[in-house]
């Protein structure tokens, strides 16, 4: 008997475990969602990259959208044109510093910083909800010779982490909060309004009409 109630307890939790996973992963429905109501799915747009370092607007556009995906809460699109909002960033810095060295002037202790322009867009009334000129990350690590260490793509990889994170609990959860980037010092210029999303109207052409010549 005590075998037979531990086994249907067993199943029981199992159940309730596959109740709270979604198609998207595993997330608590009771969180709030402070969308607009009229915002029913995301996108997030290709991102620019300012440095020198390629591909990395790529991979964490890639971790972002995974993020997404797993919160479950707003169903994730593939393109703009099926979304009702849309993060828009890109990448404007990224700074590894040695901050520690061994006996032979080898880095020993390193310093990854990553900056980025951040905003979420209401693509029903073509406006941003929030934006962060500034948002940043950081992650100092030993490298991957010594115990414990990490590579330079493993490091990036935790930061990617760190921003999708940040990035879903406020676009889902908190839109318009401030968060501590945003009051440093630095500054940049607004994220401009993407091309494909705000589409002027041509101005009409005006014809003048000439007064037929006179007959006489």
């Amino acid at each position: 008997n005590s075998l037979f109630s531990s086994c249907c307890l067993l199943f029981v939790s199992f159940c309730f475990l596959l109740s709270g996973c979604g198609e998207g992963g595993f997330y608590d429905s009771a969180k709030p969602v402070l969308l607009p109501a009229h915002i029913q799915k995301l996108y997030v747009k290709p991102f620019k990259n300012r440095t020198q370092f390629f591909g990395l607007e790529d991979k964490l556009r890639l971790r972002i959208e995974d993020e997404f995906i797993r919160d479950g809460r707003i169903p994730y699109v593939n393109t703009h044109a099926e979304a009702d909002g849309m993060l828009v960033g890109e990448i404007v810095n990224y700074i590894k510093t040695p901050i520690s060295f061994d006996a032979n002037h080898v880095d020993e202790e390193v310093k990854l910083w990553v900056i980025i322009n951040i905003g979420f867009m209401d693509l029903v009334n073509k406006k941003y909800l929030w934006e962060e000129p500034r948002l940043e990350q950081e992650f100092v690590y030993f490298v991957e010779t010594k115990p414990g260490g990490y590579t330079e793509e493993e490091a990036r990889e935790i930061l990617w982490d760190l921003f999708a994170r940040d990035i879903v609990k406020r676009t889902i959860e908190g839109f318009g909060s401030v968060s501590g980037a945003s009051e440093r010092e630095i500054s940049e210029k607004p994220l401009p309004i993407p091309g494909d999303v705000q589409k002027k109207k041509a101005p009409e052409r005006k014809i003048r009409r000439k007064a037929p010549p006179s007959p006489y």
